[in-house]
């Protein structure tokens, strides 16, 4: 998993709408067929808060399965910080342009994100969180059933794709970011909501298959996907993640033995060909004990929509966290 790619400001807008549409383009488009079969098991998935909503064909066509809040008409507070005052007036204008119906979590979101920031919590977005929103360390597949199995479904080829440009180095002039000590890098092919050009001409079917997918955030900078490497004896220290209103989708790719995730306390192994559905707005690490000849542990990591997110909170947020405002 690890941190987020930096983001200037609130991140770039991208050219595709969020996932709070289907995509225009074919499901075809992915570039393997075989669906796979296999299915990924979390711990304590006897304990998965009630009323997550999960994927149905009903929701899909219709739209429906969200709750919409009434609006509070509670005052913001003046100690907000810098970001949050700045959230705040995006909201109001994209309210005056739109309509403040079904706004009513995000604006006591932004209400209480001082609050949250000055207590200690196992569950702590440092940007933006959205209240009322049921959420545990790891989803089951059901959360996103169809995202989860195109991803599955193109296992193959999305690793021959990061293979060949693996082989070719990893170097900041050949479209890799984030390089660190034991074998940390990142290739972006989306980055803060924008695609990564070059990157994404060098994985064509990698690209394919992140633009049919239903609720990849691709148009905010609260959303990213590409290749994450971490090398044999790295550790990446407790962290939280910036919002609870994504999940971030793990396709291993290249799993050595002894690498671990733990989120909110509950650990978890990677899987190749499988994916973990993980909320890392939770306290998170990730390690790599493995011997120095194991390789790296690679993930394809995409970020989806929180399944208790509303289509008219998400059109919001990809208004909120546009740059261009």
């Amino acid at each position: 998993m690890g941190s987020d790619l930096p983001i200037p400001g609130h991140g770039h807008a991208g050219k595709l709408k969020s996932g709070s549409r289907r995509s225009m383009m074919s499901r075809g488009g992915s570039c393997a067929g075989t669906k796979c079969s296999a299915r990924s098991k979390l711990s304590r998935s006897d304990q998965i808060t009630p009323f997550i909503s999960m994927e149905t064909e009903e929701d899909e066509d219709q739209g429906q399965g969200y709750l919409t809040p009434v609006l509070s008409h509670a005052l913001f507070p003046a100690q907000a910080s810098a970001e949050a005052k700045k959230l705040y007036a995006a909201l109001q204008e994209y309210a005056k342009r739109y309509s403040w119906v079904g706004m009513g979590r995000i604006h006591k979101g932004l209400r209480e994100q001082v609050r949250l920031n000055d207590h200690s919590a196992i569950q702590k977005p440092h940007l933006f969180f959205l209240p009322d929103v049921p959420s545990v360390p790891f989803f089951p597949r059901d959360a996103h059933r169809h995202d989860i199995e195109v991803l599955e479904a193109n296992y193959s080829v999305v690793l021959a794709e990061f293979k060949a440009v693996y082989q070719r180095g990893i170097d900041s002039k050949l479209g890799w970011t984030c390089l660190g000590p034991k074998g940390q890098a990142v290739f972006p092919l989306y980055s803060a909501g924008v695609s990564v050009a070059g990157n994404c001409r060098s994985c064509p079917c990698t690209y394919r298959t992140l633009l049919s997918l239903r609720t990849f955030i691709s148009s905010n900078s609260l959303g990213s996907a590409g290749f994450w490497l971490l090398g044999p004896g790295a550790t990446l220290g407790s962290s939280y993640g910036p919002t609870n209103t994504r999940l971030r989708c793990h396709l291993g790719l290249q799993t050595p033995p002894l690498c671990e995730l733990v989120v909110g306390g509950e650990p978890q192994c990677w899987s190749e060909g499988h994916c973990l559905l993980v909320d890392d707005s939770f306290l998170h690490t990730v390690s790599h004990k493995g011997p120095p000849d194991s390789g790296p542990r690679v993930i394809l990591s995409v970020d989806l929509w929180h399944p208790n997110v509303a289509a008219a909170e998400r059109q919001a947020l990809d208004f909120m966290f546009n740059p261009d405002f």
